[in-house]
């Protein structure tokens, strides 16, 4: 990226920050992301070489630190310069939530992105012992996006894309638009089953309970974000 030839501190982080996709890698990282498939995971538009140039451009920069473990496995993690780059990507995000829901379009309704969301937060302490499935029927997807699954085993979540051939605990019966309204804490599971927006079909304990372990996203309470930051 062409430098904006200023030495004024704003200037100079935007240099790094206003690369197309950064705040992006940035909030992945945060989650928890540490693989560069998972990386890429959470942003699907992104190309895997684009991901590739902006890690390089992460780490030149400072932000972002690479290691390579005893299997030849690699992962990254934010350096203390990323965490506090983090914070600001935290206060993007509450500007976001307040001021700009209302530029939101049907094409910024990602099920796939969506879900690997979700997957990212489930309480699994809530569940009972063994295998739990859970799947995701988004009736306004064409059929190669509309059904997700995921398999809850061991502490560990996995989002399956395809029907992973075990039987279904719950099933989440919506369209993507509902869900994520739910996810971002605009609305509520309870608000939507009753209006009709939602269908849960399956284990009754798994939705008594439900409350106990769908976890909404970090976004969805911005007053706790806020107190986070102070």
């Amino acid at each position: 990226m062409k430098g904006y030839s200023q030495f004024c501190p704003v200037a100079k982080g935007a240099e790094i920050f206003n690369e197309r996709w950064t705040p992006l890698i940035i909030r992945e990282m945060m989650c928890g992301s540490r693989r560069f498939n998972d990386l890429k995971r959470g942003n699907p538009m992104m190309s895997p070489s684009l991901l590739s140039q902006r890690l390089k451009f992460l780490e030149q920069a400072g932000v972002v630190e690479k290691k390579t473990g005893n299997n030849e496995s690699v992962e990254y993690s934010l350096t203390e310069s990323g965490r506090d780059l983090g914070e600001v990507v935290t206060r993007l995000g509450l500007w976001g939530l307040r001021w700009a829901r209302s530029r939101l379009t049907e094409d910024d309704y990602d099920p796939q992105l969506l879900m690997w969301d979700i997957r990212r937060r489930i309480d699994t302490s809530a569940f009972p012992p063994g295998r739990v499935v859970l799947s995701f029927m988004f009736r306004d997807m064409p059929s190669n996006r509309r059904a997700y699954w995921l398999v809850v085993e061991n502490g560990d979540v996995d989002l399956c894309i395809k029907f992973p051939g075990f039987d279904v605990d719950l099933t989440f019966v919506t369209t993507s638009k509902t869900m994520a309204d739910i996810w971002m804490g605009h609305t509520t599971i309870r608000k939507e089953t009753s209006n009709g927006n939602l269908t849960l079909e399956g284990s009754r304990k798994l939705k008594s309970n439900i409350d106990d372990w769908f976890t909404c996203s970090v976004f969805s309470d911005p007053e706790a974000l806020r107190e986070s930051l102070t």
